[in-house]
């Protein structure tokens, strides 16, 4: 049997499959993903992403080729109503324009965007960067000890199997993931919720806009209860249906139960609310709808992303958003441990980090799917909603790769236009100059050159860890345009004082300002220790 050797064996071509890929190659780690499936996403699913995904994707060079793309199938300022039907009236507005006030708090914008759009330009740019994949392949079975997973791979096609050893695998293999099964990692949440089918069809709904600029439209009628969205001629689109009927009845969420064309294209007709509108069915996928989050997201050197690690109702759009934040937090921190520059702890944060924020997401998705859709399940036992700032970009991260001040209260979240700053939140968002090139990651006030010349210290002392440094200020490295003082006012430190930002944007550490005693060789002492904790390296 053939065998070959990988840093990172990622089982998995899709979104959070190709995500994965594209974060570890640009940190320089050779990966292999192998997909059972001859291809990317065939059906258009995953359309609304949110502003930290398109943040990440901006990261490695994408942002311009998926907005380009994005805005030749939807408007990128699409808001999300409900409707008895799409010729009736509306019910409710959840969110009037997508992007309202995200210019403050984002250099990005929520897009809509078909996920077999996306997948493509994810492979091509994963292939780009040197990652290596394999689709028509399979894994049979993988067992791992103190030193790495030892995996057997199959070519669908021929039936010929080879061994594959890495370092370390990710587990990207959807919501019934079998490496999930093999760790006997369990779920927990609400279980299943509905047997679902999404409808791909053909119909001329555009006089039906009536010139609304509607991105997700919820259906609420005595018909059925779903959504559905339309591209951007309103000719084309895709209806997902929860319930049928009587929602006392056990029928109503077995929907996918003989479904039949006659009965799609009744059901569409029932959501344009036009009853003899012509319907093309182009094609009907069935679907589990799923509330629940995996008790942990690693066991030894395998980690669950994605759907694998956590399932939930497409209400929201957190599932492939929320598993793309998983690939990326995973990334560097498999490539600082691999290269050396941190300790095997760090990866333990991981499941620190995302785990707890998994678990949220999937009771704000199940939150939004019983008021949006399903309100007969009660809503006496579900979470408040939490608005979207916070779930988007307003997440808290509490692990050993932060060093939390005394004030934290542990909270999974806060209003990011509030965070300033604060140890286990995203950085926020403040464009800089250098030389006319606006950058997005800084590092200490006006008065902070001692700061900046400790880093590089400490790096040093740390065997060359890769660590830039930067002064904000007319004199330092890096010019605000326009007022001056926005950079310590958003990160809530003085001209003295300084932030550590992690390589996915996430504020490490924090020293509002520099003790007035404080010596150079003091502050590198303090970095090299703050460095050391993070990073695992005792």
């Amino acid at each position: 049997m053939r065998s070959e050797d990988v840093p990172v064996l990622i089982v998995g071509g899709s979104l959070v499959g190709l995500s994965s890929a594209i974060f570890l190659a640009w940190h320089g780690i050779r990966t292999l993903n192998v997909e059972r499936h001859r291809g990317t996403a065939v059906h258009p699913r995953a359309g609304h992403f949110q502003l930290r995904t398109l943040e990440l994707f901006r990261s490695v060079g994408l942002e311009d080729v998926i907005r380009r793309t994005s805005e030749e199938q939807y408007d990128p300022n699409g808001g999300i109503a409900a409707v008895e039907s799409l010729a009736g009236p509306e019910i409710a507005t959840y969110i009037a324009n997508l992007n309202t006030g995200v210019e403050d708090v984002s250099p990005s914008v929520r897009f809509f965007m078909t996920q077999q759009a996306l997948e493509p330009i994810l492979r091509t740019r994963a292939e780009q960067l040197g990652a290596e994949l394999q689709y028509g392949t399979e894994l049979v079975s993988f067992e791992q000890d103190a030193d790495g997973v030892s995996a057997v791979v199959r070519d669908v096609g021929s039936g010929a199997e080879r061994t594959v050893r890495a370092r370390y695998m990710i587990a990207a293999d959807g919501n019934r993931s079998p490496i999930r099964e093999r760790l006997g990692i369990a779920m927990r949440g609400r279980g299943l919720i509905s047997h679902s089918v999404t409808i791909y069809f053909r119909a001329d709904a555009a006089p039906l806009l009536r010139g609304r600029n509607l991105g997700v439209i919820y259906v609420f009628n005595p018909v059925l209860r779903g959504f559905f969205r339309l591209e951007k001629s309103g000719r084309s689109g895709f209806l997902a249906v929860n319930t049928v009927g009587d929602t006392s009845r056990p029928e109503a969420t077995r929907v996918a139960d003989d479904i039949t064309e006659e009965r799609c294209i009744a059901l569409v007709r029932a959501a344009l609310g036009v009853p003899d509108i012509p319907v093309h069915v182009d094609d009907v996928a069935t679907w589990r709808a799923v509330a629940d989050n995996a008790e942990r997201y690693l066991d030894g050197r395998v980690f669950l992303a994605g759907d694998a690690a956590h399932t939930m109702p497409p209400n929201g759009g957190f599932g492939g958003n929320t598993g793309v934040q998983d690939a990326h937090n995973l990334a560097w921190k498999i490539a600082m441990v691999i290269n050396g520059a941190a300790g095997p702890g760090l990866l333990e944060t991981y499941d620190a980090e995302r785990q707890p924020l998994g678990k949220l997401t999937v009771e704000q998705a199940y939150t939004r799917y019983v008021r949006r859709t399903a309100p007969y399940l009660g809503t006496d036992d579900i979470q408040p909603v939490v608005d979207e700032w916070r779930m988007e970009i307003g997440h808290k991260y509490h692990s050993s790769a932060v060093l939390s001040e005394e004030d934290d209260d542990g909270a999974l979240h806060e209003d990011p236009r509030e965070s300033r700053g604060r140890p286990g939140t995203r950085a926020p968002h403040l464009f800089l100059e250098r030389g006319g090139q606006r950058l997005f990651v800084l590092l200490s006030g006006a008065d902070g050159g001692a700061w900046r010349d400790a880093a590089h210290a400490a790096a040093g002392q740390l065997g060359g860890l890769a660590l830039d440094s930067y002064m904000i200020g007319s004199a330092g490295d890096l010019t605000e345009p326009g007022r001056a003082g926005g950079f310590g006012d958003r990160y809530g430190i003085s001209p003295s004082g300084a932030v550590l930002v992690r390589p996915d944007g996430f504020i490490a550490w924090r020293t509002k300002k520099m003790a007035p005693k404080e010596t150079a060789p003091a502050a590198v002492t303090t970095l090299v220790g703050v460095l050391s904790s993070i990073l695992s390296r005792g």
